[in-house]
């Protein structure tokens, strides 16, 4: 089979309400442009009917279909990274199946790539979510972009074009949590971003919880900086130097006016502060240990059990001609993750 240009890649998670919807308007789409291209699939260990529904489609566009299935669920990213090691296309694409971002945008990402950059992500027009969703993810992106050098506007937009060279560079990295879109910005040389559309889930409800953003968030900050530790060690040494003054502060007020009930109190306060600073502190350190101690376990991150493709071979007897049959095959990649329930679903 000869390598497509373009490798769609869509993690697949408890999606049957939509995706009926997602194939009626991804393939015209496609078709659309004119261009050689693979859709890829990657069921992320769903309970529903989208496995059913998925291997449907297969057979109904074999010829540009493929289908991972993953073992158990592995969380969006892994999944994404599970696409990537199916891709054969000279582009990749991601795109989540919630029809939040239209895979009628698609051309327009391609229009950029064909224009010379290496890294193309998008901006949401307007954020169809709540409230809590748009003031978490600015607060998240002004912290990262000041302890970082990764500039992204909006970094829950999965809708995002790779080239060839920079998912293989994902995959050759072995970190043991990825937060695609920003490992992706450091291997680029020539990124850059466009405002697409953005629309109201089309049905079913978002695998993200409000704690699964702040993990996918801690992720994000302590896997491309050590500046939280590096601020936390001076906050610590400033609130010492205040705490050691505010001591001998009280030592001379209790020579020159004695002792003082208030002075119990508000040690009481001190105290709490710096217990409180301290638990904080050994909370980070975890959050860096705990991932040292995944990556020194080396489990795999997803484990593959199958994948649905058309291949093409010879039979003996008929040298000559060529049939095509689907194919399931067996495989594992990459290093561990973190649980998949951290990493699920759109941003």
């Amino acid at each position: 089979m000869s390598k497509p240009e373009v490798s769609v890649v869509i993690p697949v998670y408890n999606e049957e309400e939509v995706l009926d919807a997602l194939f009626s308007r991804l393939y015209p789409a496609l078709d659309a442009l004119g261009r050689d291209y693979e859709v890829i699939f990657v069921d992320d260990g769903s309970r529903d009917r989208s496995v059913a529904m998925l291997r449907e489609q297969f057979q109904r566009r074999p010829e540009v279909t493929r289908v991972v299935l993953l073992q158990a669920n592995a969380g969006q990213h892994a999944a994404i990274i599970a696409g990537f090691a199916q891709a054969r296309g000279r582009r990749v694409v991601t795109l989540d199946s919630d029809l939040q971002n239209p895979p009628e945008e698609i051309g327009r990402l391609l229009e950029q790539m064909d224009a010379g950059h290496d890294y193309v992500g998008s901006i949401r027009r307007k954020r169809n979510d709540a409230l809590w969703r748009h003031v978490g993810s600015r607060l998240m992106n002004g912290l990262r972009e000041r302890i970082t050098h990764i500039r992204m506007t909006d970094q829950g937009c999965m809708l995002r074009a790779y080239d060839a060279s920079i998912i293989q560079a994902v995959l050759d990295s072995r970190e043991v949590t990825t937060f695609i879109p920003a490992l992706a910005y450091v291997f680029a040389h020539n990124p850059t971003e466009i405002t697409v559309e953005h629309e109201e889930r089309a049905a079913g409800e978002s695998k993200y919880s409000l704690y699964k953003l702040i993990r996918l968030n801690f992720d994000l900050v302590t896997s491309f900086s050590l500046a939280p530790l590096q601020m936390f060690s001076l906050v610590g040494m400033g609130v010492a130097g205040a705490s050691f003054l505010f001591v001998v502060y009280l030592a001379l007020r209790r020579l020159i006016i004695g002792p003082e009930v208030q002075g119990l109190f508000t040690l009481f306060g001190i105290a709490f502060f710096i217990m409180g600073l301290i638990l904080a502190g050994i909370g980070l350190l975890g959050e860096y240990l705990g991932r040292l101690y995944l990556q020194a376990r080396q489990r795999p991150r997803y484990l593959v059990r199958a994948v649905l493709d058309q291949q093409s071979d010879k039979p003996a007897s008929k040298p000559k001609t060529r049939r095509k049959k689907a194919t399931a095959r067996r495989s594992a990649t990459a290093p561990e993750d973190r649980t998949g329930s951290e990493q699920d679903g759109d941003v």
